[in-house]
């Protein structure tokens, strides 16, 4: 069985006030081309379909078409969609009763009473039966309905706590196949939270609160995981975050963007896993030089631009000398500390967390009121899966 893996393509994101549609439609192009050409069985999309909750107008109408051009090129795939933490889950779930029978299945809402389970599809080739569990983005506080109520009453659940809580009641049948896609921050075997590298362009919780040990991926054969921008395995290389199918920010820049064909065989047997490579004809790039140097140097890409001066440089058109060169550029900034102010976009590079910004403000916050200041911002860049 043949499966296509992609998340996160955050659609109507924009990269420092640069409208990307173009640059996804360009990718959505490419991306139906290799349905069909290799025609997979399951096409899964592992959450973050919008950059915002209430996407626009034309957000909407490119996802519309790019579901439709999907569902033209696969002459008998079955299209997987769960909701992110950026979606809206009820938008996500509305009609998927009858999108299902229409070959696409969207889940935006994870269980949240006792009787509820994942969602699940079934489908069959030569060897069997393969199931694939579609579990969107899960808040503990949305999920802990599903538990025992005498056993939850009085006991607030961690994500890890209440994701592992989730899965021992699906009962998954390890005889048969099971592929999981799910939109949540699963933590790599012997690897330490601050080791994962996330993108500027991720929501990530204050404290990492989020987290989820990745021993809950076991029983399946393969985890098409979203949420984490960068390509990286989970411990095993059949547990994949594919990674946004575009740099959305400049700390994606180096990285290698693409679709993941997998090839499922038999129970018991390693999947094949090949990376489909999605090339953008503009990308996003830095360039790390001198004033002079940089100037000698023309791109039609996103460009931030670094200047490596260590003096002040008394020009007074440099924007719009630079604006000529690269008429996509995000911005512009100074390696060296400035003697002197330079006016227009040049900054120094400032990597603050809303957390960490309050802190400034508030210096003198007790371990109480910290943790209250993490649980509200938490819940307010969550708030989009509710």
């Amino acid at each position: 069985m043949r499966l296509f893996h992609l998340s996160d393509l955050h659609i109507g994101i924009k990269l420092y006030n640069h409208d990307l549609r173009e640059v996804q439609e360009e990718l959505f192009a490419q991306i139906t081309d290799y349905v069909r050409q290799y025609q997979p069985d399951a096409i899964l999309i592992a959450g973050d379909i919008y950059d915002k909750a209430v996407p626009s107008a034309e957000a909407v109408q490119l996802f519309d078409s790019f579901l439709e051009s999907l569902c033209d090129a696969a002459d008998k795939a079955e299209i997987m969609i769960i909701s992110g933490n950026h979606d809206s889950a009820q938008r996500i779930d509305y009609l998927n009763f009858l999108l299902a029978k229409q070959r696409v299945h969207m889940v935006g809402i994870p269980p949240r009473t006792p009787g509820e389970s994942i969602e699940k599809v079934a489908l069959d080739d030569e060897y069997g039966t393969v199931n694939f569990y579609l579990l969107p983005f899960c808040k503990p506080s949305v999920i802990r309905g599903t538990f025992d109520e005498s056993d939850t009453a009085n006991n607030t659940y961690s994500y890890n706590d209440a994701l592992h809580r989730l899965f021992a009641r699906e009962n998954v049948n390890e005889k048969e196949r099971n592929v999981l896609v799910s939109h949540q921050f699963y933590l790599p075997p012997g690897k330490k939270v601050e080791e994962i590298e996330r993108m500027e362009s991720e929501i990530t919780a204050v404290g990492n609160v989020d987290v989820v040990a990745s021993d809950v991926l076991a029983p399946f054969e393969y985890a098409a995981l979203g949420h984490i921008h960068k390509p990286m395995t989970v411990g095993e290389d059949r547990f994949r975050y594919c990674g946004t199918p575009f740099a959305y920010s400049v700390s994606e820049a180096n990285q290698e963007k693409g679709l993941l064909m997998i090839a499922l065989g038999r129970k018991g047997e390693e999947p094949e896993i090949t990376k489909l490579p999605l090339v953008p004809s503009r990308k996003v790039i830095v360039i790390e030089d001198t004033f002079e140097n940089v100037l000698k140097q023309t791109s039609e890409d996103y460009v931030q631009i670094i200047l490596t001066d260590d003096k002040d440089l008394e020009i007074f058109d440099i924007q719009e000398r630079i604006a000529m060169a690269f008429p996509n550029r995000l911005e512009i900034q100074r390696k060296y500390a400035r003697q002197k102010g330079i006016s227009g976009e040049m900054a120094e590079p400032v990597c603050t967390s809303p957390y960490e910004l309050i802190c400034q403000f508030i210096p003198d916050m007790d371990e109480e009121e910290q943790d209250i200041m993490k649980s509200v911002i938490n819940e307010a860049l969550g708030g989009a899966a509710e």
